[in-house]
């Protein structure tokens, strides 16, 4: 009888399974009612959470797992990305991978104690204000505004392009409490009720049908000070500090989603006939999906090696800003070359090549921009 212990890799094989049934059963058979209704229901994140799936690394006392190896929120990503329901999937990479790191390292005991419990159990979803209606990726030109009155602060300004915006019960808000542009920007934490908290509209995407977001409109809005994520001033610092986490995280996405649609096509050109043989058997059909191939192989080592590096805290902005950048636009290529293999097929939303193509589209864009990636690496050779 074999007593040893299951290896890292025997518990990531186990985890991924795990994490494969948590789909079939409880995301499969809802998410077309989810995208018709473009929000997945609350009881996603409770069943997520009763699972283990929410915020893994937190401390036992606060119901998590104390893990701190974040291939397990790398496998989470590309489960929910390689079963071609994104758009669900999104939601709990943003409590997990966008939101979590704010609420589990900037947080005192008793803020801990007052958020970390639910979003754990999935009884508190979570968000993140960042993006403004007229300031997009550049952070330092946030104009919501944060003004200290007694112990409280009062908040006015608008966000919008907020996911989970709709569903969240806690939202990590952005906002200037000076005039400097980069040491003039803090954390608050405004909760769902709060009144002058107002929820806009649930935006209509082109794809990510199922994930809710939204417009969030402050006036007046009355925050305790107890309610602040570590000292005034230190916001801009702290976004920078947990960007590369988000990056990575569509980057490990972005692959997973390539690999699974590239998986689908493979199976459609060897049945696809035309003039009577597989389309697949064609040239161009080969040497494209040779290059496909091979741009997916490579992309998934380097993105298999910025995660290693980020497990011992060694990932810098830059190689997340390589992966992000890089990884995301290889997705749109892929599901662009795959859907017109497809042919009319392709186009038809019951085919899940449609919808991948629909749902990677954003992938650029979010999380930065391409060519604010770009900005970041072009700045680090000295440019």
């Amino acid at each position: 009888m074999n007593n040893q212990e299951p290896s890292a890799t025997e518990e990531y094989t186990l985890f991924r399974e795990s994490v494969r049934s948590f789909i079939e059963t409880e995301v499969a058979p809802y998410h077309e009612d989810w995208e018709a209704n473009k929000v997945v229901d609350r009881s996603l994140f409770q069943k997520a959470g009763k699972m283990g799936i929410l915020l893994i690394s937190a401390d036992p006392e606060y119901g998590g797992s104390g893990i701190e190896d974040w291939h397990f929120s790398a496998i989470i990503n590309e489960e929910f990305a390689r079963s071609g329901y994104a758009s669900a999937g999104l939601g709990i990479a943003l409590q997990n991978d966008v939101v979590g790191p704010y609420l589990l390292e900037l947080t005192n005991d008793e803020q801990k104690l007052r958020w970390l419990p639910g979003l754990v159990s999935g009884d508190l979803i979570g968000a993140i204000a960042m993006t403004e209606p007229g300031t997009g990726s550049d952070l330092a030109g946030i104009s919501t505004r944060a003004v200290r009155d007694g112990d409280d602060y009062i908040i006015n300004g608008s966000k919008t392009f907020i996911s989970n915006g709709q569903n969240a019960d806690v939202v990590v808000v952005v906002a200037r409490t000076s005039e400097d542009r980069h040491s003039g920007l803090t954390l608050f934490v405004v909760e769902r009720g709060t009144p002058g908290f107002e929820r806009g509209r649930n935006l209509d995407k082109i794809g990510l049908r199922a994930q809710d977001t939204s417009e969030l409109h402050f006036t007046d809005v009355r925050v305790p000070g107890a309610n602040r994520l570590g000292a005034e001033g230190e916001g801009f610092k702290q976004l920078m500090g947990n960007l590369p986490q988000e990056r990575l995280s569509l980057a490990v996405t972005a692959v997973a989603a390539s690999e699974a649609v590239l998986s689908d096509t493979l199976a459609y050109v060897t049945e696809r006939t035309a003039f009577g043989k597989p389309i697949g058997t064609f040239q161009h059909s080969r040497f494209l999906l040779a290059e496909l191939r091979t741009e997916i192989d490579i992309a998934r080592v380097y993105v298999d090696h910025c995660v290693d590096l980020h497990c011992r805290r060694e990932l810098s902005p830059v190689q997340a800003a390589k992966a992000k950048w890089w990884c995301t636009e290889l997705q749109l290529k892929v599901t662009d070359r795959c859907l017109q293999l497809h042919g009319g097929y392709g186009y038809m939303r019951e085919y899940p090549v449609a919808r991948a193509y629909l749902d990677a589209r954003v992938q650029t864009i979010f999380g930065g921009t391409t060519e604010i990636m770009k900005e970041i690496i072009g700045r680090d050779l000295g440019l």
